[in-house]
């Protein structure tokens, strides 16, 4: 990366072809490595927090589209340390507010913006929320599947004006190539790991060590009370240890879907896959594919009993 000086273009943009033949550095593996080994959202942060740091960026995040290529929302980000997140803050909001830099995207192309003060004034809508997040400079790179432009990921530089080179933009074309064969290729257990066809439901987003991950509710079957933190529970089994207490997370999570069944859990209805009240006074349930069941405390049997409908 490198830094910018008044003789660079204030954006440039590349197809993946344009990025030349010299060696880049070699991000491709830890995304593969993190894609290879923990479930799709947590991988695709986990990896855009590494390739970010060794980047030298700010933030590294992913946005993706709808089926129509109308709204897009912000998924998956990670941010330096004493950078602040606004992950959560673009949600369901229409293409023409990126219009500028869409036409690009849709184009196959990576839009490189060395200095997001002096944007032409087509960019003005980007160009504002840009100034509104504190980037200096942006590194935007689209991630297609089976031809169709599906998500972005990208850089962030807040701290000064920066430019990465052709070299590293090419890095960052093949993370996001392993991202779309991870996310919308084939899945890992017979479901599909994303369907951007589906309409956009507001996301819940898990918290670690500087990261931050959409999900959405329905991926979670459980949330349990750690000491001061919380422990979600995933549907493929994988847990997240959260910053934030369980007393937060039962006003976050609907009622619709969600409810309290001990005062240390609560637990996703639409994943109870029994309920045992065998042992004298104790009743537990399954909960997914879980193998140790979850106890069930007195006040909150009656509930239970009226939603499952036994």
């Amino acid at each position: 990366m490198l830094a910018t000086s008044a003789a660079d273009p204030v954006y440039e943009a590349y197809s993946l072809g344009e990025c030349g033949e010299a060696a880049g550095p070699d991000w491709s593996y830890p995304t593969a490595r993190r894609l290879l080994q923990e479930r799709i959202d947590i991988a695709i942060t986990s990896a855009l927090a590494e390739i970010g740091v060794l980047a030298g960026a700010d933030r590294a995040w992913m946005f993706e589209y709808d089926a129509e290529l109308l709204r897009f929302r912000n998924t998956h980000e990670w941010s330096r340390q004493g950078v602040r997140s606004f992950v959560e803050d673009l949600q369901d909001t229409p293409v023409t507010m990126i219009a500028w830099l869409h036409q690009f995207l849709a184009k196959g192309r990576a839009v490189m913006i060395n200095r997001v003060a002096e944007l032409p004034r087509p960019a003005r809508p980007l160009q504002v929320e840009m100034l509104r997040q504190g980037d200096k400079s942006v590194l935007s790179v689209p991630v297609f599947h089976d031809g169709r432009l599906r998500a972005c990921i990208g850089f962030d530089a807040t701290a000064a004006e920066r430019r990465w080179s052709p070299a590293e933009i090419g890095a960052l074309f093949r993370c996001a190539e392993l991202i779309s064969l991870a996310r919308y290729g084939s899945s890992r257990d017979g479901q599909a790991l994303a369907d951007t066809a589906r309409t956009f439901v507001p996301l819940i987003y898990l918290r670690r060590q500087g990261q931050v991950v959409g999900v959405d509710p329905q991926a979670i079957l459980g949330v349990r009370s750690a000491r001061d933190y919380a422990k979600i529970w995933l549907r493929d089994g994988s847990t997240v240890l959260d910053l934030r207490p369980l007393t937060l997370w039962a006003g976050l999570l609907s009622p619709v879907l969600f409810l309290r069944i001990h005062r240390t859990a609560i637990v996703n209805l639409q994943h109870v896959s029994g309920l045992d009240r065998r042992v004298g006074d104790r009743w537990t349930i399954g909960l997914g594919g879980l193998a140790e069941a979850w106890p069930v405390s007195r006040p909150y049997r009656q509930e239970l009993r009226q939603r499952l409908g036994v």
